[in-house]
């Protein structure tokens, strides 16, 4: 028989109820304001295998905390080592971590899991710390590390994510036969360490690994240096600050701890120029003119064999440097019989997969262009029709002012400045090849008062520009100047003439310009020295081949100034070839950037090696930044102080 409880009870148990029903309420992180906020980080209460145990066979790891946890971001933070060909499973069972390990282990091995900073409990994200698990299956533990940085090699960008490995083997084909035997992967700083190194002598590398086996493949970013890597220590010791409050320090501590070396490697990493060529595409947008493109370049020159027409003397060609881009103009349509399909055999040098080299081979094309002369000449049939029909009108108001259809001139390409250093030149070009040009209808007019004196200069073909020219004279600061080309000066392969054409530019004052003068040292005789306008642009480039880089007739503006040593003398910098044991060529950056005024000189000193290269590239340029750091938050001392209960 159940008994009826009395009414003071009743009281007490809701009351009872009520009161759990508040702290349970404010118990999950507190805060504002059930009370303070949870501030300690998880704790470790169990390890199995227990950390450092020697002699472990399970390939299963379970790390146990005093409370909920969570693995943020495991994939780019968590980075077992030796390297795993089959991925492990890393799950988050409540409070508890499970990582089974795949792959079979290897005998008398240290094993590393590395977690960074990436457990933090579930309420707060309190961060553990940086945490690294490791036991070996051997007698013994290895415990020496080897850390460093990996740069971009064409512009000391940190390189983040990016694999950096070691092998005992010397030999450099074991980048490309072996996994690597010990691994670390770079944070947003492109700051690496590898852990649980054995003593001995290791050659290091870093490695975008694209396929996951550990090893260096073709078309992955690599990194290699030919220092060999001696791992040592030596006790240390590291002096802590202990606060009192956020004003007061408390004491500093000394903590001693084991200094591994080396920690300062520096690992270039670059992609190594395509070799293998292969067809890739052909272009052909209108009927006068079709492209070819290659993967890579090739001293071999293509050949062509007509089908539906006679291959000899029908094209000009306009080959890029290597041959990887060779654009075919048509001489003349007369001697096709269908000028929009063209039929040919096409023979050129591709790589050979099966053989691991250059081979010979023919393909058979048919080109089409995607505007067909024939649809061409009906949409200018079509243009005329309309032009007439305005015509009888005009004639019907008494207008007899444009007799003659317009007609298409030869398109003409820049210039596009109308300011210019007296060390510029003016660049212009057409859209077509040139078959005549006459010099004498270029005029080129220096401007006194309000009249025009004519001022000598030359007229050149462009080295680098197959359509390109350019006019070279004696520009004078401060003064204006008028470039006049007559019509019918300059004819195109297809008939077209030029228009009149006028271009008017000026050359500022001497006043109005600065200068910049670099005395270099730690370089040499293959220095070149660029001025940059932002990150990417280029603005100027000179030789500096006696220590000494000057730039005269500078905008007033910010300039950024980098170095590289041209060793092969192309005036260009130049990737590198881990096949040859070709380093990429050597970047320095000038550490700050230079306000260049106007009427102003500087004159500066810059050694390239003053600063390690981690620290040379100005902070505004680095695009990559570094990883948010995973830090205690001080939530308490924001809720008394929200509380008035700071002071």
């Amino acid at each position: 028989m159940m008994r009826k409880q009395s009414k003071p009870m009743k009281k007490i148990l809701f009351t009872f109820s009520l009161l759990c029903l508040i702290f349970a309420c404010a118990n999950p992180g507190s805060g504002p304001d059930g009370g303070p906020y949870d501030e300690t980080p998880p704790r470790i209460v169990e390890m199995r295998p227990a950390l450092g145990q020697i002699n472990a066979k399970q390939k299963k790891v379970e790390i146990a905390f005093d409370e909920y946890i969570k693995v943020e971001n495991a994939v780019e933070k968590v980075i077992v080592s030796p390297p795993q060909i089959e991925v492990p499973e890393i799950k988050v069972l409540g409070k508890r971590i499970s990582i089974n390990l795949s792959d079979t282990l290897k005998p008398a091995t240290t094993y590393t899991i590395d977690f960074s900073d990436a457990i933090t409990d579930v309420t707060e994200g309190n961060p553990l710390g940086n945490f690294t698990y490791y036991f070996s299956t051997g007698e013994q533990l290895d415990t020496m590390e080897v850390a460093g940085h990996v740069l971009n090699a064409a512009d000391l960008e940190p390189v983040k994510g990016i694999l950096v490995g070691l092998h005992s083997d010397s030999t450099d084909s074991a980048f490309n036969t072996k996994p690597f035997e010990r691994v670390a992967r770079t944070n947003g700083d492109g700051r690496f360490s590898i852990k649980g190194v054995a003593p001995g002598k290791y050659r290091i590398y870093a490695l975008q690994d694209m396929d996951g086996d550990f090893k260096r493949a073709a078309g992955e970013r690599v990194a290699f240096s030919r220092e060999e890597i001696i791992p040592s220590s030596y006790p240390a010791t590291r002096y802590d600050t202990v606060w009192r409050d956020t004003v007061t320090i408390d004491s500093i501590r000394a903590i001693p701890y084991t200094h591994y070396t080396p920690d300062d490697v520096v690992l270039l990493a670059f992609n190594e120029v395509n070799t293998k060529r292969y067809f890739l595409k052909t272009q052909r947008d209108v009927p006068e003119w079709w492209r070819v493109y290659f993967t890579a370049p090739s001293t071999d020159i293509p050949t062509i064999k007509g089908i539906n027409f006679d291959e000899r003397d029908a094209f000009i060609e306009q080959r890029s440097p290597g041959n990887d881009t060779i654009t075919y103009w048509l001489r003349s349509f007369d001697d096709f019989t269908d000028p929009d399909t063209l039929q040919f055999t096409y023979t050129y040098e591709t790589y050979d997969d099966s053989l691991a080299q250059c081979r010979m081979q023919t393909d058979t094309l048919q080109l089409v262009p995607k505007l067909t002369l024939a649809r061409r000449n009906k949409m200018q049939a079509e243009e005329l029709e309309k032009w007439e029909k305005k015509r009888e009108r005009r004639h019907k108001r008494g207008d007899y002012s444009e007799e003659t259809p317009p007609v298409e001139h030869l398109k003409f390409v820049g210039p596009s400045p109308n300011r210019i250093t007296p060390e510029q030149n003016i660049s212009f070009g057409f859209a077509e090849p040139i078959t005549s040009l006459d010099t004498a209808a270029f005029h080129l007019y220096l401007h006194v008062d309000t009249l025009m004196q004519e001022a000598d200069f030359e007229l050149e073909k462009s080295e680098n520009d197959f359509l390109g020219y350019t006019i070279r004279g004696e520009w004078r600061n401060g003064q204006k100047y008028t470039l006049m080309i007559d019509s019918a000066a300059v004819q195109g392969l297809y008939g077209k003439t030029n228009d009149n054409l006028r271009f008017e530019f000026s050359v500022p004052k001497t006043e109005d310009f600065g200068s910049l003068f670099f005395m270099l040292s730690g370089s040499d005789s293959t220095a070149v020295v660029q001025l940059m306008e932002g990150e990417k642009k280029v603005s100027r480039q000179v030789p500096a081949p006696n220590g000494r880089a000057d730039f005269f007739y500078l905008k007033p503006g910010k300039y950024y100034v980098r170095l590289f040593c041209d060793r092969n003398g192309n005036g260009k910098w130049d990737t590198g070839d881990y096949a040859k044991g070709l380093m990429p060529e050597e970047v320095y950056y000038y550490p700050s950037a230079l306000e260049v005024r106007a009427n102003w000189d500087i004159e500066q000193t810059w050694n390239v090696h003053a600063l390690p290269l981690t620290q040379q590239k100005p902070a505004e340029l680095i695009k990559q930044k570094g990883d948010k750091k995973n830090t205690p938050r001080n939530k308490n001392a924001e809720r008394l102080k929200q509380l008035g209960r700071d002071k």
